[in-house]
């Protein structure tokens, strides 16, 4: 029997078509370092306009080697995990900004982060996508548990961010949470009712967006994540209140306690998800 010399090709509809390539292209999970480091470079020198107005210039290059092992480890979530944050972090110090510098509680450097804000903030999400992409259990924890305590650490910090800005920017009645002691906006450890809940607000709307990418995989997961991001940010103003400025604590500065702060939502956030997950 004769056999054609051509066959059709299996019919491939236009949505799947696209879906192959921007699974090829952006990858959810672990990809070959140097694949990592090529795709970061292309995205941050396409952002470098924007991202120079929220980065300084040695921040600019420590987001670059953080954005590496994020797209090593978790691919284009854990990388867009940590972009979300920042864009909405360098929305919401803006508030009011121009008030805020008058008063002299504003962010420095206009708001620029740095290198020790890069890795105060995001060290412990990548800590724990490093050991997530190893796709092993550790110390009982699973690689699911630990995508959500990376998205909860983000949140812990998002959920801080939104707490100070706003409450600098709207608070009405701030007072420090150890002593309930009304003190000035700004002061370590003070609090008010408006930063409260914009604490919990910044802290969902990181969930989210974890849910939305596959990083957290439930409802619960969601709920896990914002509260332990809330617990966080209050432990957080205990630590400020309690520890910094203090006599042989030199070393605790704003970003060493922004680490502790993740540590801490990254631990409630497995914690929890033991319980209930």
């Amino acid at each position: 029997n004769s056999r054609p010399f051509l066959t059709a090709a299996p019919a491939v509809s236009i949505p799947d078509a696209a879906k192959s390539i921007a699974t090829a292209l952006f990858p959810a999970g672990s990809v070959p370092l140097r694949y990592a480091f090529s795709l970061n470079f292309i995205l941050f020198s396409l952002l470098r306009t924007k991202l120079n107005k929220m980065l300084t210039t040695a921040g600019y290059y420590h987001a670059m080697a953080l954005g590496t092992g994020l797209w090593a480890t978790m691919g284009w979530r854990g990388w867009t995990l940590n972009v979300v944050y920042l864009f909405l972090g360098q929305a919401v110090t803006k508030v009011k900004f121009e008030e805020k510098t008058k008063l002299g509680i504003a962010e420095g450097r206009g708001g620029r982060r740095g290198p020790e804000n890069v890795w105060g903030s995001a060290l412990t999400c990548l800590i724990c996508a490093i050991i997530s992409s190893r796709g092993k259990t550790v110390f009982g924890v699973s690689p699911a548990l630990f995508n959500l305590a990376c998205v909860a650490s983000i949140a812990t910090k998002l959920s801080d961010t939104f707490a100070s800005e706003i409450g600098k920017a709207y608070g009405k009645t701030t007072f420090l949470i150890t002593t309930f002691e009304r003190v000035e906006a700004g002061t370590e450890g003070a609090v008010s009712a408006e930063g409260t809940a914009a604490a919990m607000v910044g802290g969902l709307l990181i969930s989210l967006y974890g849910y939305a990418t596959g990083l957290i995989s439930s409802w619960n997961g969601v709920g896990i994540s914002t509260i332990a991001a809330f617990l966080a940010t209050n432990a957080e103003s205990l630590i400020g209140a309690t520890m910094q400025g203090k006599s042989g604590l030199d070393w605790m500065t704003n970003e060493v306690v922004n680490f502790i702060n993740t540590v801490i939502g990254a631990g409630l956030a497995i914690g929890g998800g033991k319980l209930l997950l």
